[in-house]
């Protein structure tokens, strides 16, 4: 979500390989002074700060015009829906094209079209827009994101992907403090529409960042077969995920987890403004404090990682999310939501890095875009239809025993992975 990057080589990717040193990367220096990661850094945060800006606003948007959460559940299920749509096809086209090219025209068009919304919104609400807009900002933020997990370890190396991870999620749970906080008082301020306008802007610079990144060049003979279908790309992803038995458990229990948590940012809000009658300054304020949890996580993931190992990591993470997820909905005071809200954020963060950072290590580097996809792909599959059924529900049974349901079941998937290999995945 999240959700959420940039890089450079000689051939698809453009631009020169980042200083040598040994192994072939800078990794005696820290990765603050490592040049092309800081600025592949520096991107990312911009780019986070001002996509909280419409984590917060759309739907707020979609709330002052239809008074609605099931119209919020739609609009995300709607994006989420062609961000798996995209996810088919992400893995094959960043494997196949120039990617820092790829990434800045991704950022190019998501500010044209956010910043398209404030602009009709002067003339007055146009809900429309908004099912338009965000399926083709999904899409983009697919191709995006999958062509941002690929270049990380060609710029900081295997051994400390888990840490320049960590350091990632770390400054965007960082922006993420100060995006929704300034985005619900933006929204108070200016109207929803204002804090979109931040949004589109944001995407800009993080565009003009990423032209001054150099990644480091592919092998000429791993490049993709360009002869080769888009679905059989997919099937190759689909295959190398079947045959790693961790990847294999991880797919199957992350569906589960992301049918029952896509809708959560819609749940929080609407608990918040319809259920206790706040507005929307508070609904900033209580992102804004959720997102130090993300910032918590990431900085303790390499650490807790390296200590526990990977499964208990990761499972306990999941446990931890379910239990603050199932106390939502109860909590009627504002600190106690943005608490629980910390906790999950924190715990998803840190099962996020974990499960990214082990997917990056184990794939070869010429199939790392395609499994990639995959594994969004099948991650996601079902979570826009999960989102809309969650808000649905809300509406019509209440958030408290919604929250309940859905929390007690991301519990139950914690404990199912017990029983899969991702409890004796290894250290490190």
């Amino acid at each position: 979500m999240s959700h959420e990057a940039a890089r450079r080589g000689d051939e698809p990717g453009g631009g020169t390989a980042p200083d040598r040193a040994g192994g072939g990367f800078p990794g005696a220096r820290p990765l603050w002074r490592q040049r092309d990661f800081g600025i592949f850094w520096v991107a990312q945060t911009l780019s986070v700060l001002g996509d909280s800006f419409a984590l917060i606003a759309l739907p707020l948007l979609v709330l002052q015009a239809t008074g609605s959460v099931a119209r919020m559940g739609l609009l995300t299920a709607v994006g989420g829906a062609a961000a798996v749509v995209a996810a088919v096809f992400a893995g094959a086209v960043v494997d196949r094209v120039d990617r820092r090219r790829l990434l800045i025209a991704c950022d190019l068009a998501r500010m044209g079209l956010y910043g398209v919304i404030p602009l009709v919104w002067l003339f007055g609400p146009q809900t429309w827009l908004l099912y338009a807009v965000l399926p083709l900002c999904e899409a983009l933020g697919m191709l995006f994101a999958v062509g941002y997990v690929t270049v990380v370890r060609g710029l900081v190396g295997t051994e400390r992907l888990t840490e320049a991870n960590g350091r990632l999620n770390a400054t965007a749970a960082a922006a993420g403090v100060l995006g929704p906080l300034c985005a619900g008082l933006v929204a108070a301020w200016s109207g929803p529409a204002a804090a979109v306008g931040v949004d589109a802007a944001s995407f800009g610079v993080s565009a003009l960042c990423l032209c001054f990144v150099r990644f480091r060049a592919r092998p000429g003979d791993e490049r993709t077969d360009k002869r080769a279908g888009l679905w059989q790309d997919l099937r190759t992803g689909i295959a190398f995920l079947n045959g790693h038995p961790v990847l294999r458990s991880l797919t199957a229990l992350l569906f589960g987890f992301s049918f029952l948590t896509l809708g959560l940012n819609d749940l929080v809000i609407y608990h918040l403004k319809h259920d206790l009658g706040h507005d929307d300054g508070t609904v900033g304020t209580v992102m804004a404090v959720g997102a130090l949890g993300t910032i918590t996580g990431a900085l303790l993931v390499a650490r807790v990682r390296r200590r526990l190992g990977f499964g208990p990591t990761w499972t306990g993470s999941v446990a931890v999310c379910g239990l603050a997820f199932a106390g939502l909905g109860w909590a009627r005071d504002v600190p106690v939501v943005a608490a629980l809200s910390a906790a999950f954020l924190a715990c998803a963060g840190m099962a996020g890095t974990c499960s990214m950072s082990l997917r990056q290590e184990v794939t070869p580097e010429h199939l790392l875009g395609r499994v990639t996809s995959a594994f969004w792909t099948l991650q996601y599959a079902a979570a826009p239809l999960g989102a809309a059924l969650l808000t649905w529900a809300a509406e019509e049974r209440g958030t408290a025993p919604v929250a309940l349901a859905a929390g007690a079941t991301c519990v139950l998937i914690a404990v199912a992975a017990l029983f899969t290999p991702v409890r004796g995945a290894g250290r490190g």
